[in-house]
């Protein structure tokens, strides 16, 4: 159960566990140099999706393993965090439960089951304590969702996610594997693409930004690039927030 306090932000919650707000706060415990390079990466991008009217945006790669939903949630909270969007986040891999499993949250239901009529909206939606983002996770894993993610049902209920919503983030399945990110190409205003140095072949990467086609892609994020010495981070990062951490301990 979460704070009493909160409940009537939260209509509708009790104890059902699928209903329940929960901590997204803590997604990823990360270093002070990482969270500022996050904030960062979103301010540029809501700045540039806004400019050009792009609401929905979908989080790819070229294959799994390269830290695609882990920075779509980071994503969508920051963009979220200034209490004046509206973001919702959907789990579009039906093939795998990683987003539910990322921000353990229930998995079901979720999308799969309100594409095949089994469950309402309103029961797949999770809301969380960070006032403005919502969740929506891919549900039950399936084998092939193509007929799904390609019905009349879910192409009204992205539609109707776009105007509700100032920013729809979609976690997609990589790219090179399966068919389905590209299947909704004309539903998507822009790609962004993660690249993981040291993970990714080159040659796979330069073919996913071939089928996505650049005119798509809102931006590259390049992941797992490690300081090369630790000195570094000290001397332009460390000093700083031990600082600010000083003086906030010895604020009255």
């Amino acid at each position: 159960m979460f704070p009493e306090a909160l409940r009537k932000f939260f209509p509708g919650s009790g104890t059902n566990r699928a209903a329940e707000p929960f901590g997204v706060q803590r997604l990823g415990e990360e270093d002070p140099l990482f969270r500022e390079q996050v904030k960062a990466f979103r301010a540029k991008l809501e700045y540039r999706a806004e400019a050009l009217g792009q609401k929905v945006i979908a989080v790819t790669s070229a294959i799994s393993g390269e830290g695609k939903t882990l920075l779509t949630g980071k994503l969508a909270m920051g963009l979220a965090s200034s209490g004046r969007k509206k973001v919702l986040l959907i789990g579009l891999d039906l093939r795998k439960a990683d987003l539910a499993q990322t921000l353990e949250i229930a998995p079901l239901p979720g999308l799969t089951e309100y594409l095949a009529g089994s469950a309402k909206l309103d029961e797949i939606i999770r809301t969380t304590v960070m006032p403005g983002l919502h969740v929506i996770p891919p549900g039950i894993q399936l084998s092939n969702p193509t007929d799904l993610l390609t019905g009349t049902r879910f192409r009204e209920f992205l539609a109707a996610s776009r105007e509700k919503f100032d920013f729809v983030i979609l976690d997609t399945p990589p790219l090179l594997p399966v068919a389905d990110t590209l299947l909704l190409r004309d539903q998507i205003d822009a790609f962004l693409l993660i690249y993981r140095a040291n993970w990714t072949p080159h040659d796979l990467f330069r073919q996913a930004i071939e089928e996505l086609g650049e005119s798509q892609i809102l931006g590259v994020v390049l992941n797992g690039i490690e300081q090369q010495k630790q000195r570094y981070y000290d001397k332009y990062y460390g000093s700083y927030y031990r600082n600010t951490h000083i003086a906030s301990a010895g604020t009255p």
